[in-house]
């Protein structure tokens, strides 16, 4: 039986890069996204109703053909989730479907809770509160 998470679509998407400076000035002076998350390991922007945030790459295992999320690319994707009930739900679901995951989570840097999961090529998501 499918888990199904009750979600009203993507809450943010995470990519990697080479250099924070550079990709803060392109994203914010070039292509004009507002930031709204300035840190020196992490900048976000908000493009339409999704937040994209990028983090500098660690190329740990670059010669690896299965999907790490410390190369240049994809980090992770997150969806939406309103309902802390849902959350735990999800979680629970996973758990139960034997799919590896971190459980209920709180963000120190948001401030706000997640359960992290990987599919079957380890590209990792999450179910995050809004």
């Amino acid at each position: 039986m499918a888990i199904t998470p009750n979600t009203p679509g993507i809450h943010h998407i995470a990519l990697r890069c080479r250099d924070i400076a550079v990709t803060k000035e392109f994203y914010q002076n070039i292509i004009g996204l507002q930031l709204a998350l300035d840190t020196p390991d992490l900048i976000g922007f908000v493009a339409g109703s999704v937040f994209v945030v990028f983090k500098k790459a660690e190329p740990v295992h670059p010669e690896d053909k299965t999907f790490t999320p410390f190369n240049i690319g994809l980090d992770h994707i997150a969806l939406a989730c309103e309902n802390e009930d849902e959350l735990k739900r999800f979680a629970q679901g996973l758990a139960d479907a034997g799919v590896e995951n971190t459980g209920v989570k709180l963000d120190e840097t948001l401030q706000k809770l997640y359960v992290a999961f990987k599919d079957p090529d380890r590209i990792q998501w999450e179910f995050y509160m809004v």
